[in-house]
């Protein structure tokens, strides 16, 4: 299907966003944003959030437009429970729930100095690899540093109109819920205050006085105080005020939001009216994004509570190719990240598209998308010198163990007439593909070759079958690169049917030649299937290969 430029979903919210700001806030930066919470593994469908105002910040700048994309480290929220699945975590961390995730430990072993921190850190060191430039805000320093004071105290004044608001929408809502909606026996306080006993949000605002700002709480271990909120550090707007509150003080023009945000009555809906009634602001544009799936996960399902990141995502693929997994589809478009068999097809039809757009026949959209993926308003992302096709570098690294000098020997062979002299030429493509095998491709379908010849088979074989891999042994020398060999196993089924080797396929040959290969891959791994054959040749080598065909060990590649 042919994409024009209509389908290029990123230009078409650049030119939304562009234009809204000049008529809401001419002259100042224009603001896309991103949240996330740093409570465990921060996944690959958080990346979303991330990933799709990026996209838009990077078309306004390269458009020459001053703009800022703001990535708020909601680090101030609550720790709500223990993630499975985190290493140096056990179920001692469960008595800290309900404190700010900046105030709870990091797991045994980190180099961090609080929860937040580590898992930050590893979600910063994924979005530098992609190119991704942000201006990160720490919710906590916004808080216990006083920015928002005026705001909490305007939203404390205006209690009983987001009351209003939010009793619209409200339906009947679990104990949690109703927290974060600031919804109380006492009445309705938009504020909750971390306790200055425990630590925890496990707190109930009792009073408050809107002259004197003294507010009156108590809290389930047993504490009760009042403090003054114009002074007061330790608490946090509830997240339906949270929100809004920040778009105005921001100045957010573009914050896209998962599905579970756009409902009716949810964050971004009661936000957009209180954004505009209560703090003087807008609500930004805000795409709904759909969900991120994943397509097999050899190890993480076990390792990481099934939840893979983006530092998972980039050990088996470069960055462009994940930028692009995000870049081409519609934020509404839901997709899947492969981490089986699918990732080979996925990098042929990248390579396919780099082709198609060096050649000038991409669809518009199609090349717009491959742009923004290799590169940013910042330069080109750093690439593969020489990018050999995906499905051929895993199946040299399965085959060779990922043993450096084996691996270099098939790559020269591969082409001799433009030979590979060094890894670093399909680097970092041949290290993401040995990740992906030695990581994600279980055991039993890693590829052995065998080290001695069936003797059984290769004795119960008719003639016409001995023949054809006579002519394969007597033909490697001469054909002894990896077009060569592609020609020579496609063509012995077709001389021993007495075809020109130019013949087009037909259902008869077909099943000739599948045959063929079920053999030779019997012969060399003992399976009925494995590497492409023109690889796995190169890989054994000519003299192993006529050894494990029956037929001698003389000749080239050994």
């Amino acid at each position: 299907m042919t994409r024009s430029i209509e389908d290029d979903w990123v230009a078409r919210f650049a030119d939304e966003v562009i234009a809204a700001a000049r008529e809401r806030a001419p002259g100042r930066p224009i603001v896309c944003a991103s949240g996330l919470s740093p409570s465990g593994p921060i996944h690959l469908g958080n990346l979303r959030e991330v990933m799709t105002p990026h996209l838009v910040a990077d078309e306004i700048r390269r458009r020459g437009h001053d703009c800022v994309h703001l990535l708020s480290w909601d680090d101030y929220d609550r720790f709500r429970k223990v993630p499975a699945g985190v290493e140096g975590v056990d179920e001692s961390w469960a008595e800290h729930v309900g404190r700010p995730l900046t105030a709870v430990p990091a797991p045994r072993g980190s180099a961090h100095p609080n929860w937040a921190e580590h898992f930050k850190a590893a979600m910063a060191a994924s979005l530098a690899q992609l190119g991704v430039r942000y201006r990160g805000i720490s919710q906590t320093r916004m808080y216990t540093g006083g920015a928002y004071t005026d705001r909490i105290l305007l939203a404390m004044r205006e209690r009983a109109h987001i009351d209003g608001v939010l009793a619209k929408y409200r339906t009947k809502l679990t104990p949690e819920e109703a927290g974060d909606d600031g919804e109380g026996a006492a009445g309705y306080y938009p504020y909750r205050p971390y306790c200055s006993v425990c630590g925890r949000d496990t707190t109930t605002v009792t009073a408050y006085d809107d002259t004197t700002t003294a507010l009156a709480y108590t809290c389930a271990c047993g504490h009760r105080e009042t403090v003054l909120l114009s002074e007061h550090r330790g608490g946090k707007l509830v997240w339906k005020v949270d929100w809004p509150m920040r778009w105005a003080f921001e100045g957010v023009q573009f914050e896209p939001s998962g599905v579970d945000h756009t409902s009716p009555g949810s964050s971004f809906v009661v936000g957009g009216q209180l954004v505009t009634e209560v703090f003087g602001g807008w609500p930004p544009i805000g795409p709904m994004y759909a969900f991120v799936g994943i397509a097999g996960m050899a190890k993480m399902s076990s390792s990481r509570g099934g939840v893979p990141t983006p530092a998972d995502a980039l050990r088996i693929m470069e960055p462009p190719l994940l930028r692009w997994l995000y870049s081409r589809r519609r934020p509404n478009q839901s997709f899947k990240i492969a981490f089986d068999d699918e990732i080979q097809r996925l990098y042929d039809e990248w390579d396919t598209l780099g082709r198609r757009v060096a050649g000038g026949s991409a669809a518009p959209a199609d090349a717009a998308a491959y742009h923004r993926a290799v590169g940013t308003a910042d330069g080109p992302l750093p690439a593969t010198p020489r990018p050999l096709p995906y499905r051929m570098l895993a199946s040299v690294a399965d085959i060779t163990v990922g043993d450096p000098v084996q691996m270099l020997r098939i790559l020269a062979e591969a082409d001799p007439s433009a030979p590979v002299t060094s890894l670093d030429e399909v680097r970092p493509r041949l290290d993401r593909a040995l990740h992906w095998v030695t990581e994600q491709v279980p055991p039993d379908q890693r590829t052995h070759v065998r080290t001695a010849p069936d003797a059984e088979l290769l004795a119960s074989l008719p003639a016409a079958e001995r023949d054809a891999l006579r002519l394969l042994a007597a033909g490697l020398e001469e054909h002894w690169s990896l077009e060569g060999l592609t020609t020579l196993v496609y063509g012995v089924p077709k001389l021993r049917l007495g075809l020109p080797l130019d013949t087009k396929p037909t259902p008869e040959l077909k099943a000739a030649q599948r045959a063929f290969f079920s053999l030779l891959y019997r012969l060399l791994v003992g399976r009925e299937s494995g590497p492409r054959l023109p690889t796995l040749l190169l890989a054994v080598g000519a003299g192993r290969v006529r050894t494990l065909l029956g037929a001698g060990s003389a000749g080239a590649g050994q």
